[in-house]
């Protein structure tokens, strides 16, 4: 419900949300339960965040603050359409209390330390805190290279920024075994529990399952299914994917069939208990199967090594364990290799839900690479 601000909402258990557009930007956070006086403050700062923005870009060359050409930056991606928006205005958000306010001059090593040092204590991977480095070399990189005003680039050379060595993190597949599996699924919500059961049944990654859509949908009469084509744009190696479903992914695909015009996987909050009046509530997509009803069920499953990928190297290890050949396995998976096809015959698709099929045969097995990681 609304409240007494504009653009500060309210929900039944007095979790407070904002969702205001000032000055063309969308400031959104949900709060939690705090006060109202405590919201509006929160909001304020934001509003004096953009303010000081805007200001900002009155700037010229190497007096723009990294906060405005960040801002550019972002802009830019949404342009062009970048998939990784969100993630990378993720990134940007960590990095502009610690470096916002600094003219693109100073940002370097030394300006980042405090970054590093904090992420670190957060207990955050080397490689998620290197993305954020990523981030901060692109737009410096785009201001010496690319961004003018007058004629004179925004910085004459961007300095060098070291990336933390990831080595000493780097994580080994986690294949789930059968039994592991069970566990999970039992403590999952349901929603969440269709999701996670066709990962492992057809190796579809994380933002492809969430974001699967019935308009990818591919009929194939002669088998009485269909497959998804996953857009180049929507896949990691920038080419189409060809998804093809093995029995008991098509079966969760089947029950989905009506929920939601756009997409297959989505959800929506139950009706609270004796409340007749209230409207049932919209089907929503689901952002990512990493959520928090995930990492609850991991925990409570004792799985908490287990990551949403390892759902994918799970359906690729029960795949070898069947026997089946290398070729199948990367179509199946959509590894790029020389000469692969990103479009089949029917006889192919047929062949593919076949040694699909067969990842269910290895109920009782136990995997090599379990042995390794135990």
């Amino acid at each position: 419900m609304r409240t007494r601000t504009p653009g500060i909402l309210c929900d039944r258990s007095n979790k407070r949300t904002v969702n205001k557009e000032y000055k063309g930007e969308r400031i959104f956070a949900r709060l939690g339960r705090v006060s109202q006086d405590d919201a509006e403050t929160w909001l304020r700062a934001r509003q004096a965040e953009v303010d000081a923005r805007r200001e900002d870009e009155l700037r010229k060359g190497d007096e723009q603050l990294f906060a405005a050409a960040a801002q550019k930056y972002l802009t830019e991606c949404k342009q062009r359409e970048i998939r990784t928006l969100d993630l990378v205005a993720g990134h940007v958000n960590l990095l502009l209390p610690h470096i916002g306010r600094l003219p693109l001059r100073d940002v370097c090593n030394d300006a980042l330390e405090g970054f590093k040092k904090k992420r670190v204590a957060d207990g955050v991977k080397a490689s998620t805190i290197n993305h954020s480095l990523e981030v901060v070399r692109t737009v410096l990189n785009r201001a010496a290279r690319v961004w003018r005003t007058d004629g004179k680039p925004w910085l004459s050379t961007p300095p060098l920024i070291e990336m933390l060595d990831e080595r000493a993190q780097r994580r080994l597949p986690y294949p789930i075994t059968w039994s592991e599996q069970a566990a999970l699924l039992k403590h999952l919500p349901a929603h969440l529990q269709r999701m996670v059961l066709f990962a492992v049944n057809c190796g579809a990654r994380d933002e492809n399952v969430c974001k699967l859509q019935w308009a990818w949908e591919r009929k194939v009469p002669e088998l009485k299914r269909s497959v998804f084509v996953v857009p180049a744009a929507d896949f990691k190696s920038g080419r189409p994917h060809v998804l093809v479903l093995n029995d008991v992914a098509w079966r969760i695909v089947e029950e989905c069939r009506g929920q939601h015009d756009e997409f297959v996987f989505v959800w929506r909050r139950e009706r609270v208990k004796n409340v007749d009046e209230e409207p049932a509530m919209p089907y929503r997509p689901i952002e990512t199967i990493n959520n928090n009803g995930f990492q609850k069920a991991r925990r409570a499953a004792g799985l908490e090594r287990v990551r949403v990928h390892d759902l994918r190297h799970t359906f690729g290890q029960r795949l070898r364990d069947a026997g089946v050949a290398e070729e199948d396995r990367a179509l199946l998976l959509g590894h790029a290799i020389a000469g692969m096809p990103q479009h089949y015959a029917t006889a192919t698709i047929a062949r593919l839900v076949e040694v699909a099929n067969k990842a269910n045969e290895t109920r009782d097995r136990t995997t090599l690479l379990r042995v390794v990681n135990g």
